[in-house]
């Protein structure tokens, strides 16, 4: 089994922290004590991967941001972790003309380019620190692993990559090439940690193709360079099949899923609680806010984050019984080891029940931080529960999944809109804009009439006024058709749920099961892999290949890919990425042929009613 991406950059983040030395070792001896200084974007690709008890293995100490004010500790090793911008070197030239410490070991995000370099050197060389500098780094890990199939390149700065600022009618041409060149080196990075030479294919005519030509264009000068290349031969793949397969996508290819109220618990938790980073802070009335880390290493969370909501729910019930169940066994045994007499009979159980305590003292701590996961999954499930049930979520999904596979609604979208119970205004607009997207003839006097219901709601009406440009300029009444499969069913699956033992009231929510389905970028994926696009939608992607001498959109793929990273320009979200997994879980695999493994990336990963916001500031634009 390959390393997951996320596992490349673990493994890359703890060599750099133990001075760019061979990960360290418990070997009895103590690690070298040592200060990390990081930027925002440092802190960013940190925080999910490595908690701060594993920062104190790696030995270090203290860990500070690089612009807060920071007191010189003599005799100590500061490691820097930051992008190599111009704020970023004035400060570590701050820091050299201060003698804060007395080891620097410089590790940039990204490549630092020549001149940035000398300044840094001249730097050095005027405040004679340049014996103090060991060593300096270009690590290439600008980009932040969620999960091992999921990535980002940006958080905290995510609006200069944002859908938004893609498409806003004032974006200067030099805005929008930064843009690329900062996404283009994210996903640089990413190909040189899993050390695999890519074989791209890409939308054209928009964002995504000029993020592919100008990757493709950094790959083959990175391998034309023999005396400094990052992909060697060993690593790099020498057959075809060897190598993953880049989707590059355009957000504007499907702009519904983004907007769309969604049943499976990840994706809910993203929608309803806003998970950042693998962190969510839920509020309770009456009660302190909670914040909990949902960690890759928590089997519930990996077992259950693309299973529908109820089914979370029954879950967490069962698990709940079984743990009351463990309790209830060492309390009995506690209560059997105050038997009575001295006959043989009591001391054999005496001895016999002595084993079983040991055994279940032995397993407490499992059982404990088992009650603090579950304890936790309850109160998520608990505040998603009460969002459902105030906003009608059962009921707003159950009529989008209708709409989008284009079954017969057994509601008309007027009596939604006008019941003031179904969701906030932004859920109603949500709605409407799937609608009007999977609808491919609607009236002007309808529009109007929706329009005029929707403000009475006290609707925004300025996504949609961009949706309905968008719908003029793309060909989406062709694509739209048969590209999503799927819709709901209603399975009698609450019984345990409905009863009073439960702690979760189910009564009033409609237990949909999710049909299997596929998304419009699922379905791109799958018609790319199998080689069955029609004539147009071959030429409708491109083909580049860094390791051919010349690049010929003409060629013909016959690869059988065992690994494919799909990324999204513009922002993705969790509905998409629960897709693709659920598309892997249910591909056969042909005799001979690994299982397919899919990455999913994007340059943000966006909640719909963040993604919502940046369609209101582009209708704004309009008026």
């Amino acid at each position: 089994m390959t390393s997951s991406i996320r596992d490349k950059q673990i493994a890359a983040l703890k060599q750099m922290l133990n001075l760019n030395s061979p990960e360290y070792k418990d070997n009895g001896s103590e690690p070298v004590w040592k200060v990390l200084i990081y930027d925002r974007r440092g802190q960013d690709i940190l925080s999910p991967l490595i908690p701060i008890k594993e920062l104190r293995e790696c030995g270090v100490t203290l860990h500070l941001s690089i612009h807060s004010e920071r007191d010189p500790i003599p005799d100590v090793a500061a490691i820097y972790f930051c992008m190599p911008d111009q704020d970023n070197l004035d400060r570590i030239a701050q820091d050299f003309q201060n003698n804060v410490y007395e080891k620097y070991y410089l590790n940039f995000i990204s490549a630092i380019c020549r001149q940035k370099l000398e300044d840094l050197a001249s730097s050095a060389l005027q405040t004679e620190n340049v014996s103090h500098v060991h060593k300096i780094y270009d690590q290439y890990l600008n980009f932040i692993s969620l999960e091992d199939e999921l990535f980002i390149l940006s958080n905290q700065n995510a609006q200069s990559v944002s859908y938004y600022a893609l498409n806003r009618a004032d974006a200067k041409d030099t805005d929008v090439e930064v843009m690329m060149d900062d996404t283009v080196d994210g996903l640089y990075s990413v190909f040189v940690t899993l050390g695999t030479l890519p074989i791209i294919r890409s939308a054209r005519g928009n964002a995504a193709e000029m993020v592919a030509e100008k990757l493709d264009k950094k790959l083959r000068e990175n391998l034309r360079d023999t005396r400094n290349s990052l992909f060697s031969s060993e690593n790099s793949g020498i057959y075809n099949f060897q190598r993953p397969l880049l989707v590059v996508l355009d957000r504007n290819i499907d702009m519904a899923t983004p907007l769309h109220h969604t049943w499976t618990y990840q994706a809910l938790v993203h929608d309803v609680l806003k998970l950042n980073l693998n962190r969510v802070t839920v509020v309770q009335e009456q009660k302190k806010p909670k914040t909990f880390d949902l960690d890759p290493k928590d089997s519930f969370w990996i077992t259950h984050k693309g299973s529908p909501f109820p089914t979370v729910a029954e879950s967490i019930q069962s698990e709940l019984e079984h743990l009351k169940n463990s309790e209830e066994e060492v309390k009995q045994l506690k209560e059997s080891m105050g038997l009575d007499g001295e006959s043989d009979v009591a001391l054999a159980m005496m001895s016999d029940n002595t084993a079983k305590l040991t055994s279940a003292v032995n397993s407490l701590p499992q059982l404990l931080e088992k009650k603090r996961l579950i304890d936790m999954h309850t109160d998520l499930a608990t505040s998603i529960l009460s969002v459902i049930k105030s906003r009608r979520l059962d009921l707003l999904f159950e009529f989008e999944e209708k709409v989008m596979s284009q079954a017969s609604l057994d509601k008309q979208i007027l009596d939604i809109i006008n019941d003031t119970e179904a969701g906030t205004p932004e859920d109603k607009m949500r709605l409407f804009i799937i609608y009007y997207i999977y609808t491919h003839s609607i009236s002007d006097s309808d529009i109007d009439m929706y329009s005029s219901a929707l403000e009475k709601q006290g609707c925004d009406l300025s996504p949609l006024k961009y949706i309905k440009r968008w719908k003029m300029f793309s060909n989406i009444t062709t694509t739209t058709t048969n590209q999503y499969g799927g819709g709901t069913k209603s399975v009698n699956m609450f019984e345990k749920l409905l009863s009073h033992t439960s702690s979760f009231v189910m009564e009033g929510v409609k237990n949909l099961v999710v049909k299997r389905h596929t998304f419009p970028v699922t379905r791109i994926v799958d018609e790319l892999l199998e080689n069955k696009q029609s004539s147009s939608t071959s030429d409708e992607f491109r083909y580049f290949d860094p390791k051919q001498l010349r690049n010929s959109d003409g060629f013909k793929s016959k690869n059988n890919f065992s690994e494919v990273i799909v990324f999204i320009v513009g922002g993705g979200n969790y509905i998409e990425y629960q897709n693709l997994l659920e598309y892997v879980r249910n591909k056969a695999v042909s005799p001979g042929l690994p299982q397919l493994k899919i990455v999913y990336g994007s340059t943000v990963v966006n909640n719909a009613p963040e993604f919502l916001e940046q369609l209101s500031l582009l209708g704004q634009e309009l008026q």
